[in-house]
């Protein structure tokens, strides 16, 4: 990809980004935010997982 394509498909991005209503921006932003996974299991993967399960489980046997 040359340098001026990219530079127009970034305003293009820019300019169809700031065309949205300001609401509509928070809802995508929110909706892209709560769609990724924890930052925990991210990072560590199933490990976090089984430990909150195992601790969750004998919690609720006592």
């Amino acid at each position: 990809m040359k340098t001026n394509d990219y530079v127009k498909y970034l305003t293009q991005q820019f300019v169809k980004y700031y065309d949205q209503p300001k609401d509509e921006r928070k809802k995508n932003r929110l909706e892209r935010k709560e769609g990724r996974p924890d930052l925990v299991y991210h990072w560590f993967g199933i490990l976090p997982f089984a430990l909150s399960m195992m601790f969750k489980k004998k919690a609720s046997n006592n």
